[in-house]
């Protein structure tokens, strides 16, 4: 088992010298935050930076984005993919104008009363924003805490918070993601220089089963990206243009009006939800 105090020192000694130089980490704005949370849920960081300042500099604030239309955040998402993070995004501007005065609350119960965020997300909110010692546990957090404490990757999520030095979580939250996404990976990690080599039990999750990459073009997310792509430079497309453009995927274009994504007129005019 881990020596926990051993495990503190040599990840944030190993921090203070090696930590990403991310915008996002250099402001305690809750918002900023919450934006750039978002976006790298299922985005790259390299992707994420330039799309990061765009956005701000668009939406500088809650109640900028809240005062918006939905068809204005999907435009300003161009580029990042999975749409349906605007328009989250966008609720969750609206709810917080509309019941916390234009700003996010400061406790992790207080963030998930916001429809749109997750666990995940309100605890990054609290810990980066506002420095509060909670945890938060993604893809390369629970790896890198299997590993080094010897327990199954199910069981991260309960401990997670049992290990966190209150007085240094957020640089420890930010270690542990760093560490993951850059030494402790998934494939050939770089354990002979990694600071925790000397308390870490190794990999524990099972190899995954190599298997092919997934078909991007011609996909539905091919078709919903170009779907949206051409709705974001018109003011509106009719259903069967649209559709006979994207595959005949009429379907997909229903798909986006149930998400909320678009709306469809009674002339069968397709355009951005407002």
């Amino acid at each position: 088992m881990a020596d926990l105090a051993r495990v503190h020192h040599a990840l944030l000694e190993w921090y203070a010298r090696e930590a990403r130089d991310l915008p996002w980490r250099r402001t305690r704005d809750a918002y900023a935050i919450l934006v750039a949370e978002v976006m790298l849920q299922q985005t790259q960081v390299d992707r994420v930076i330039p799309k990061w300042h765009a956005w701000l500099a668009r939406f500088p604030g809650l109640t900028a984005l809240a005062g918006a239309t939905r068809a204005d955040a999907i435009r300003a998402w161009e580029g990042l993919g999975y749409n349906l993070r605007a328009v989250r995004l966008h609720a969750i501007a609206c709810q917080a104008v509309a019941e916390f005065g234009g700003e996010l609350p400061r406790s992790v119960d207080g963030l998930l009363r916001l429809k749109g965020i997750g666990r995940y997300t309100a605890g990054a909110v609290a810990c980066f924003a506002y420095e509060q010692p909670v945890a938060m546990v993604d893809t390369n957090v629970r790896r890198v805490l299997s590993r080094v404490f010897g327990v199954e990757p199910a069981q991260v999520e309960a401990m997670a918070q049992s290990v966190i030095p209150t007085s240094s979580a957020y640089s420890w939250n930010q270690a542990l993601m760093d560490l993951g996404a850059t030494l402790c990976r998934a494939r050939q990690p770089l354990c002979l220089v990694c600071p925790l080599v000397a308390e870490c039990g190794g990999p524990r999750e099972p190899k995954p089963l190599a298997r092919p990459a997934g078909e991007f073009h011609g996909s539905n997310r091919y078709f919903r990206g170009r779907i949206l792509d051409e709705l974001r430079h018109t003011d509106g497309v009719p259903r069967a243009d649209l559709a006979a453009r994207n595959g005949n995927r009429y379907d997909l274009i229903d798909r986006l009006v149930v998400e909320g994504l678009v709306e469809l007129d009674s002339s069968q005019t397709v355009r951005l939800a407002d």
